[in-house]
C-alpha cells in the first residue's frame, strides 16, 4: 500500500482533509469529495459521451464491413481498425472511467485506513511509530490493514490515556495528537464509518451493503436504458455486467470501511444524474442513424442465423472430420504432394494441373478440402487421397504438415491463422495465381512475402512481385512462368459452345463486382435506361454475393425493373450455368474479375464503368509499375466514369460494331498478358513433377 499511498493517497489525502475541514464531519466530507471528484471529471465524461455517440455512429457501417466479410475476422478487424483511424475514435477511451473510478476508490481506502496521516495530519514517521506502540500496548506484533484506525481507537480508550501521554516521541505534541483524534467524529447519522460492515449479525452498519447494492442496481437499470453504448447490447450483455457488478459491489462493500461503501452510494447516485444531463447536452439522437443501426443489426443478425444452420448441417461431418485428421496425420506414406481448397468452387483453378499430374507421374496427391460436399470426395483412388478438415482444425493440422510441396491459392501465410510447418521446415510452399489481376493492386502488403514459390499468370505480375521484394528488401522468391489454366479451359468450352445465329440479337451482360459503391448501388438504373431502347437483349446478373448480403436492395431492384422484364431484359440470380456469359457479346462491369477471363476465353470486349477502384494494398503506387487492372481497361474494350454514363448507349454500338477487330485486338492482348497460352495447367503440373519428380523432367 506505500506505492498507493504515495501517488493516490496522499494526493486525495489533501482534498479529502479540505473537505472535512470545510463541512467538519467526516460523513459530509465523503459526500462533498464524491461531488468535487464528478465536477472535476466532467470533461472526460463528455468526451467519453462523445466518443460513445461516435461508436453507435459507426455501427452501422462497422456491421456493413462485418457482413462483407462474414467470417474472415482478420480482414473484419483490419477494415474496423482503419475506420477507427479514419474517424478519430478510440476503442480504449471508454475504459478510462472505469480505470480513475478504480483509482478513487483504492485512493479513498487508503485515506480510509490512514485518517491520522491524511485527516489529522500527522507526519508519516510518526504515525509509524504510534502503530508500533499500540501493538506493543495492544500485546500483538503487527495491527494489520487498518493500523491507523485502531491506533485511533486506542488514543480515544480513557484507560490507555496515561500510556499514551508518557510516550516520549522527540518532536511530537502527543496531547495535540490525542485532543485532534478525539474530536474527530466518524460517525455519520448513527453509522461508524471507521468500520467494517458484518455478515452477521445484522447491524445499522449492515445499511452500507445493501444501499450499495439497490444503488448498483439502479444504475445499471438506468444504464441499459440511457447510457448510449449499454442499450444497444443484447438481454445477456445487459443483465449479465449487471448481474456481476451488483454482486461484486455487495461483497466489497462488505470487506471495507463503510465510509468507502458511502462513497461507492453516492457515486452510483450522482453518476445516474451525470448520464441524464449529459443526454441533455449531447443527444445522442441527433448523431446516429438509428434506422441504418437497426437495419444492418437486423441484417448481421440474419447472417448469424444463416451461419449457425450451417454449421449445424456439418455437424454429420464432424466424425469424418476427426478421422480425416488422424488418417492425415497418422498416415506412414510419405507425402509429397498436399494442396488445400477453401471449397468445392476451387477446385476449378488445379483441375487441370491435377490431371497432368496423375497422368504423367506416380505422385500421390494429398487434397484437403474445407468443403465436406466437395466433389474430390468422388475422386478417391491410388494416387489421390481427399480429407475434409474445418477451419478450426485446420490451423494445428498446418502446423504438422509434413510434405515436400503445400499449394494453395489461399495469400497471407504465417500472416494470420495459416502458418508454415513446425514439423518440417524445408517444405516447398507454392501460391497459385487464381486471378490476372494486380498482386500490388489488390494484396495486402507482404500477403504473399511467406510463399517459397509463386505461379505467376502473366510478366506483369512477374514484374511486380521482383518490384515488391526489392521494395521492402524481402526473401526472392521462385516465380514460375505458369499461365491460367482456368481460362484455357474456359476457352475450350467456349469454341466447343453452339454458336449463335448471325441474326440473333446481340446481348449484353451486365455482371458487376460486389464490393462497395459496385455498378449496382451506383448506376445500374441509368445504365439499363440507357441500354433498353437498343436492339439488343440486356441481361443483368448481380454479384452471388451481393444477393447474398444485401436482399432488401435486390428485392427493391427486381420491383423496379419488374415493368421491363421480357424476352429481351432478364434479371438473373441463378448460376448455375455459363451459358449467359458465353453467349453474351459484351460485358458491362466495374472491378469484378470476370472482365478479363470474358474478354480472354470468347475474345469479345469489355465496357467497364469506373466505380471507386478496389485497393488493398494503399502502397500500390511505391513501385513504378501501372497494375494492370487499371492499363487493361482501355486495352480490351472501353471505360466510362460515373458522370459519363449518359454515354452509355453511343459506347454500347460502338463496342459491338465490329466483333471482328475486337477478336483480334483481345488474341494479341491475351498473348502478351499470360504465359503459356493454352497449356497453364500443364505447365503447373510439369513443374510440380520436375521438383518432386526429378528424374521424370526430360520424359514430361
Amino acid at each position: 500500500m506505500s506505492l498507493i499511498n504515495l501517488v493516490i493517497g496522499i494526493p486525495l489525502g489533501w482534498v479529502m482533509w479540505l473537505c472535512y475541514r470545510l463541512v467538519g464531519s467526516y460523513g459530509l466530507a465523503i459526500l462533498l469529495f464524491t461531488l468535487i471528484s464528478k465536477v472535476i471529471l466532467m470533461p472526460l465524461s463528455i468526451i467519453v459521451q462523445k466518443n460513445s455517440i461516435k461508436m453507435i455512429e459507426l455501427q452501422p457501417e462497422i456491421n456493413a464491413i462485418t457482413l462483407q466479410h462474414f467470417g474472415d475476422r482478420d480482414t473484419i478487424a483490419d477494415k474496423t481498425m482503419a475506420l477507427y483511424k479514419r474517424e478519430k475514435y478510440s476503442p480504449a477511451l471508454g475504459m478510462v472511467p472505469l480505470i480513475i473510478q478504480i483509482i478513487l476508490v483504492l485512493g479513498l481506502i487508503n485515506v480510509m485506513y490512514n485518517p491520522m496521516q491524511h485527516l489529522l495530519r500527522v507526519p508519516g514517521d510518526v504515525c509509524a511509530q504510534l502503530v508500533n506502540a499500540t501493538a506493543a500496548l495492544l500485546g500483538v506484533r503487527e495491527l494489520g490493514s487498518g493500523a491507523q484506525l485502531k491506533v485511533m481507537e486506542a488514543i480515544c480508550n480513557p484507560a490507555f490515556s496515561d500510556y499514551y501521554m508518557g510516550l516520549e516521541l522527540p518532536g511530537v505534541d502527543m496531547a495535540a495528537i490525542m485532543e485532534a483524534a478525539k474530536s474527530m467524529d466518524m460517525d455519520f447519522l448513527g453509522i461508524n464509518l471507521a468500520a467494517v460492515p458484518p455478515v452477521v449479525p445484522i447491524t445499522l452498519l449492515s445499511l452500507i451493503p445493501l444501499l450499495s447494492c439497490l444503488s448498483t442496481f439502479l444504475l445499471c437499470f438506468v444504464q441499459n436504458r440511457e447510457n448510449v453504448l449499454q442499450k444497444e447490447q443484447g438481454f445477456l450483455g445487459q443483465w449479465g455486467v449487471a448481474i456481476f457488478t451488483v454482486a461484486f459491489s455487495t461483497y466489497f462493500t462488505f470487506l471495507v470501511p463503510a465510509g468507502v461503501g458511502l462513497y461507492w452510494i453516492v457515486s452510483n447516485i450522482f453518476a445516474i444524474g451525470t448520464l441524464y444531463l449529459l443526454n441533455m447536452l449531447y443527444p445522442p439522437e441527433k448523431e446516429i442513424d438509428y434506422e441504418a443501426l437497426a437495419d444492418t443489426k437486423k441484417k448481421l443478425q440474419e447472417r448469424k442465423s444463416a451461419q449457425k444452420e450451417a454449421l449445424k448441417k456439418l455437424r454429420p461431418y464432424k466424425k469424418k472430420e476427426k478421422e480425416d485428421y488422424r488418417r492425415f496425420l497418422k498416415s506412414k506414406e510419405k507425402k509429397q504432394f498436399v494442396i488445400y481448397s477453401e471449397s468445392n468452387g476451387f477446385y476449378k483453378y488445379y483441375a487441370g494441373m491435377i490431371d497432368y499430374i496423375l497422368e504423367h507421374s506416380n505422385i500421390v496427391i494429398h487434397y484437403i478440402t474445407s468443403d465436406p460436399h466437395d466433389n474430390v470426395f468422388n475422386m478417391e483412388g491410388p494416387k489421390f487421397h481427399a480429407y475434409y478438415i474445418g477451419e478450426l482444425r485446420l490451423i494445428p493440422l498446418f502446423m504438422k504438415i509434413d510434405a515436400d510441396m503445400v499449394l494453395m491459392t489461399i495469400p497471407e501465410l504465417e500472416l494470420y491463422h495459416l502458418k508454415r510447418s513446425l514439423v518440417r521446415k524445408d517444405i516447398e510452399y507454392v501460391y497459385m495465381q487464381h486471378g490476372v489481376g494486380s498482386d500490388n493492386l489488390l494484396g495486402r502488403r507482404g500477403c504473399i512475402d511467406h510463399y517459397d514459390t509463386i505461379f505467376n499468370v502473366g510478366p506483369h505480375q512477374t514484374a511486380e512481385d521482383r518490384a515488391l521484394e526489392q521494395l521492402y528488401g524481402t526473401k526472392p522468391k521462385r516465380l514460375v512462368k505458369v499461365g491460367y489454366g482456368l481460362i484455357d479451359e474456359m476457352t475450350e468450352a467456349w469454341e466447343k459452345a453452339p454458336k449463335k445465329n448471325s441474326n440473333e440479337k446481340k446481348t449484353v451482360l451486365i455482371a458487376p463486382s460486389w464490393q462497395k459503391d459496385n455498378i449496382m448501388d451506383s448506376c445500374i438504373d441509368q445504365l439499363v435506361e440507357q441500354i433498353r431502347p437498343l436492339d439488343v437483349k440486356l441481361i443483368v446478373r448481380p454479384h452471388p454475393q451481393y444477393l447474398r448480403l444485401y436482399p432488401d436492395r435486390v428485392q427493391a431492384m427486381l420491383r423496379r425493373f419488374e415493368p421491363y422484364v421480357g424476352p429481351d431484359f432478364e434479371i438473373q440470380t441463378d448460376f448455375s450455368s455459363t451459358d449467359t456469359v458465353y453467349n453474351s457479346d459484351l460485358l458491362i462491369t466495374d472491378w469484378s474479375n470476370i472482365s478479363m477471363e470474358f474478354a480472354f476465353s470468347t475474345l469479345k470486349p469489355v465496357m467497364y464503368i469506373n466505380t471507386p477502384m478496389k485497393v488493398l494494398n494503399p502502397e500500390y503506387k511505391r513501385i513504378d509499375i501501372v497494375p494492370i487492372d487499371i492499363w487493361i481497361r482501355s486495352e480490351i474494350g472501353a471505360q466510362l466514369e460515373l458522370d459519363q454514363v449518359d454515354q452509355t448507349a453511343e459506347t454500347v454500338k460502338m463496342l459491338l460494331a465490329d466483333p471482328d477487330r475486337w477478336r483480334d485486338t483481345i488474341r494479341q492482348v491475351k498473348e502478351k498478358t499470360l504465359y503459356n497460352v493454352g497449356h497453364g495447367s500443364e505447365a503447373a503440373g510439369r513443374y510440380v513433377v520436375s521438383r518432386l519428380e526429378p528424374h521424370r523432367k526430360k520424359k514430361t
